[in-house]
């Protein structure tokens, strides 16, 4: 989901949202030209130590063939932002005790945001953007200090941009649990260690509580839009039935009410990849030196998940059964897919914390909009705001039957709008054309009833 950059997914995964924009191009089998959003990568800089493994005698010989790759700095324990690193646009909101849905609590809770634009005098102007699963608050803008890379979903957001922030007042907020600068796993705990894997488990309401409370900080008493795709899709939904007379309107983008069965054994075998890494130790890593924290299990884990957030199509198409370089496979060389997802998993794990990781699939699993409400339908048949739903054709992650019983179930809600894509679940953050213009056309009507 898509994320991370993105994302989604996503997202995004995203990027998966979310995720986060983070999909560099990958060469079409017949005419090779450079993704669509991204720039264009060379496959055979990717390391081959992405993951420790020992070679066979044959895959030795493969190795021994190619050229030299330049170094690359050994993966840090964890990523996450930690007090002292540079802040960049981040803006922080502490809300105090947190008491949450399983019944624990946490001492103190601070979130990590950003804004974009003015709140106009009577406050009607403002638009809370929701990330996906290894997004952030940087939704907008160009990299620095504070912020690896640039904005995960810059086409939708910015001045003359579909969100116009010379329009709207855009408030986005690095996720309860997260690892952007909201409390997480990697924040200190009363002990004054990290909490790792002692933090507590969250649920998409505790989320949205604590969004809600952070708008109450900022003055903001309703919101004009709530947008968010894959796992913030989770909360756009939640925030609608929690706060119905603070939601004016929501978009809700490649998500679901209620997670399904294949999901959670997707994000399952995700979480088992990171537990199975002797260097998780129990989520105890956060003094490890560099180089020694649980990066081949996040890898992994991402290499799972990525498999969901591109179609099956594409994944043929783009890549098929190319060798990767001057590797042969029947030598234990890989395929280029191979490459394309050692790659993802490195890159995940150079800029994310493996206990978020941990910590925000398993919100996911747990999430069910129906919960103690009565059922999945009445809890949809609650929501009293204006409702965009959005699926993607090709979505394996979250397919367009989630979006269909979202959009079935909300008073409020017009058909499902389609995006048209090949690139699965990603195509939430690809296919700027299409979103720009439907969430465009959606909040122009949201402009003339306010």
């Amino acid at each position: 989901m898509p994320s991370s950059p993105p994302p989604p997914g996503e997202p995004a995964h995203g990027s998966p949202a979310g995720r986060g924009g983070d999909d560099p191009a990958v060469p079409s089998r017949e005419t090779a030209p450079g993704h669509p959003s991204d720039p264009p990568v060379d496959w055979d800089l990717v390391p081959d130590d992405t993951f420790t493994f020992t070679p066979s005698r044959a895959h030795a010989r493969t190795l021994a063939s190619r050229v030299p790759l330049p170094e690359r700095p050994p993966v840090r324990a964890s990523s996450a932002w930690r007090e002292g690193d540079p802040v960049g646009r981040r803006q922080f909101a502490d809300l105090g005790p947190f008491a949450l849905e399983s019944g624990g609590r946490l001492p103190a809770v601070r979130l990590a945001y950003e804004t974009w634009g003015t709140l106009n005098e009577d406050g009607s102007n403002a638009v809370l953007v929701l990330h996906a699963l290894t997004g952030d608050s940087h939704v907008t803008g160009p990299a620095g200090d504070g912020h690896p890379t640039a904005g995960w979903w810059q086409s939708m957001v910015g001045p003359g941009a579909p969100i116009d922030t010379d329009e709207w007042f855009v408030v986005a907020p690095n996720v309860l649990g997260g690892c952007q600068g909201s409390t997480g796993p990697a924040s200190t705990a009363p002990d004054g260690r990290p909490w790792g894997g002692r933090f507590p488990l969250l649920t998409v309401r505790d989320q949205v509580a604590a969004e809600v409370r952070l708008a109450d900080l900022l003055g903001i008493d309703s919101w004009a839009l709530v947008i968010g795709a894959s796992m913030g899709g989770l909360r756009v939904l939640e925030w609608a039935v929690t706060a119905p007379e603070r939601v004016r309107s929501i978009a809700a983008i490649a998500t679901a009410a209620q997670t399904s069965g294949d999901q959670i054994a997707g994000f399952h075998t995700q979480l088992a990849a990171i537990h199975a890494d002797p260097r998780y130790r129990d989520g105890d890593y956060y003094d490890a030196a560099d180089g020694d924290g649980p990066h081949v299990g996040l890898g992994i884990a991402r290499q799972i998940a990525h498999q969901t957030y591109r179609s099956a199509a594409e994944l043929d198409e783009r890549f098929g059964r190319i060798p990767q370089g001057a590797e042969d496979p029947l030598e234990g060389g890989r395929f280029a897919v191979q490459s394309y997802l050692d790659h993802h998993g490195d890159k995940l794990a150079r800029r994310f914390d493996a206990n978020t990781y941990v910590a925000l699939t398993r919100t996911m699993i747990t999430h069910d909009l129906g919960r103690d409400r009565g059922g999945v339908a009445a809890a949809l048949a609650q929501i009293t705001a204006r409702a965009l739903v959005i699926a993607v054709d090709s979505d394996r992650l979250f397919p367009p039957a989630q979006s269909e019983r979202i959009a079935a179930g909300i008073p409020g809600a017009g058909p499902v709008r389609t995006v048209r894509s090949p690139y699965g679940h990603d195509g939430f953050l690809i296919e700027e054309d299409q979103v720009g213009a439907i969430v465009s056309e959606f909040l122009t009507d949201e402009v003339r009833t306010r």
